[in-house]
């Protein structure tokens, strides 16, 4: 059981990454699913939010309006797309699936049943 998380790198201010989440070893159908980041000295936070089949999300004020979080169910995978990148959204960006059975968005950064290992973003002046 595995998420990988991939995508990221060093981006200038005010450009674009899409990082992807691939799941293995279990369907991401039943599950949940949200992006996470975490800066040097900082707490994790979430900066997106997905239920199950897509059709609720959440995003936090810092990164709503730019990022977007979308799934493919069929490819077992999760996107975030992240537009108009800031200084501050430099960090190291994590995936993570929780098993639910209405599809409902989940928020908070506790009880996930799976995180991906993590892909740097580093946005440059």
């Amino acid at each position: 059981v595995q998420l990988q998380a991939s995508g990221g790198g060093l981006v200038q201010a005010g450009g674009s990454l899409r990082l992807s989440c691939a799941a293995s070893g279990f369907t991401l159908d039943y599950f949940a699913v949200g992006w996470f980041r975490q800066a040097p000295g900082k707490e994790r936070e979430g900066v997106a939010y997905i239920s199950r089949r897509g059709t609720s999300t959440y995003y936090p004020d810092s990164v709503r309006g730019r990022f977007t979080i979308s799934r493919d169910n069929a490819k077992n995978t999760i996107y975030l797309q992240m537009n108009s990148l800031k200084l501050e959204d430099t960090a190291v960006y994590y995936c993570a699936a929780r098993s639910i059975l209405k599809d409902v968005v989940l928020t908070g950064v506790t009880g996930w049943d799976y995180w991906g290992q993590g892909t740097q973003v580093t946005v440059s002046s």
